[in-house]
């Protein structure tokens, strides 16, 4: 037999329109992956395995450098490297990194030159553009802004642990470290998270924040530019029992939040983004995946509050009396308003939510011209059309954070 017969036809089609396999006997291509959907010039190194019809690869990128890497349903836009672990249901746009034995899964969306080093675990992960992570991480069910630059950029220390499970046994953790309608400006003072610590979420972090090496952070810090110093943890023990909930108020106002600025990011990608990444079929195709990631991080935010409310009623059930009058009150407004609050929610926002600021803001934007580098051209807008953009993507998340104030 030769040499030639042990390559697949998938692998075949792939060495025919340029992608580089320097051992083209040892990567896996399945039937699903359209090899069109790959550009010429992809360099894919040794054992790696490439998967899903919803895969793309642009221009420049590099699979597998440093260890086999396994592709499955993810988009690459220009000059990715994927230097080895799994990739599965996740975006990555132009110069996004991730170092070997990552384990990415859906729902992740990395934006312009954003990355991790080795070991790194995102789920449910969201960083705009240039935010980075150290090596040894766990940061499941974020979003993370912040920098102006690649050299001046958000940065989470090695060894840090997003905490996105409570003693309850419930994922309504979602944490915002920056948002969404500054942090797409790329303007915004960078955010640290120091190493060998963690974020109890649901946490919101403003920006310039610095966040000390070995530091547990279990509160919002809301004050910009500041060095935060964890308060003394209680050491006596407290009596507590699985399922029977205190207050509830900054656990949902900080849902509705992260919701909120999920939406806002969708408004961002549909209405301002879709400019500058249509030049090719790759960078379109990033911009279908950042989409699925964000509709898909929507849902899951959605799924883990209805399960909060769900725990809520027993928590009412099985503590009653026990409780203080003003816990059982925010406890009771939550179960009873609930039905409503998820109708609002999968509606999305009212079509004219923030109309003026984004009407101003969209003419500003068209008129710029084509401009495929995503990042200078935002970087290039004045202060009013900044200006009027974050008012209307802030009105944006305000109209989901009033469900919970009007209660």
């Amino acid at each position: 037999m030769s040499d030639e017969s042990k390559i697949s036809p998938q692998v075949q089609s792939l060495l025919n329109k340029g992608v580089v396999l320097p051992c083209p006997y040892s990567v896996e291509v399945d039937d699903a992956v359209n090899p069109e959907r790959i550009a010429p010039g992809v360099l894919i190194h040794t054992g790696c395995r490439i998967a899903g019809a919803k895969t793309s690869i642009g221009p420049g990128s590099e699979i597998g450098k440093e260890a086999p890497a396994v592709i499955e349903d993810c988009q690459l836009g220009h000059s990715v490297e994927l230097k080895g672990g799994y990739f599965s249901g996740a975006t990555f746009l132009n110069g996004a990194n991730m170092g070997s034995a990552a384990h990415v899964r859906p729902a992740t969306l990395l934006e312009e030159e954003a990355g991790g080093a080795h070991a790194v675990g995102f789920k449910q992960t969201i960083f705009l553009s240039f935010v980075t992570a150290g090596s040894l991480i766990n940061f499941c069910d974020a979003l993370m802004a912040g920098g102006t630059s690649r050299k001046n950029h958000s940065e989470i220390g090695s060894s840090y642990i997003h905490f996105n499970f409570t003693p309850h046994q419930d994922k309504a953790t979602p944490s915002l470290i920056g948002d969404v309608p500054r942090g797409v400006f790329l303007n915004q003072a960078p955010i640290f998270l120091g190493g060998q610590g963690g974020l109890v979420g649901p946490a919101r972090i403003g920006y310039g924040t610095v966040i000390p090496a070995g530091t547990i952070c279990r509160e919002d810090i809301l004050e910009e530019g500041v060095l935060f110093a964890a308060h003394a943890v209680p050491k006596e023990a407290r009596a507590f029992k699985i399922g029977i909930y205190r207050g509830i108020n900054r656990i949902v106002k900080n849902n509705l939040i992260f919701i909120g600025n999920l939406w806002a990011l969708r408004e961002w990608y549909r209405r301002v983004r879709i400019r500058t990444m249509s030049a090719d079929a790759y960078s379109r195709a990033c911009h279908t995946g950042a989409l699925a990631q964000i509709e898909e991080g929507l849902k899951e935010r959605l799924k883990r509050l209805k399960e909060l409310a769900d725990k809520i009623s027993l928590s009412l059930k099985h503590a009653g009396a026990d409780l203080p009058a003003g816990i059982q009150a925010q406890q009771q407004a939550l179960v009873n308003k609930w039905p409503e609050m998820e109708s609002r929610l999968k509606q999305g926002p009212p079509a004219e939510t923030g109309a003026q600021n984004r009407d101003a803001f969209l003419k500003i934007w068209e008129q710029a011209g084509t401009a495929p580098d995503h990042c200078k051209a935002v970087s290039a807008l004045d202060v009013q059309a900044r200006t009027a953009g974050a008012a209307w993507l802030q009105e944006v998340v305000n109209s989901v954070e009033q469900l919970w104030q009007k209660i």
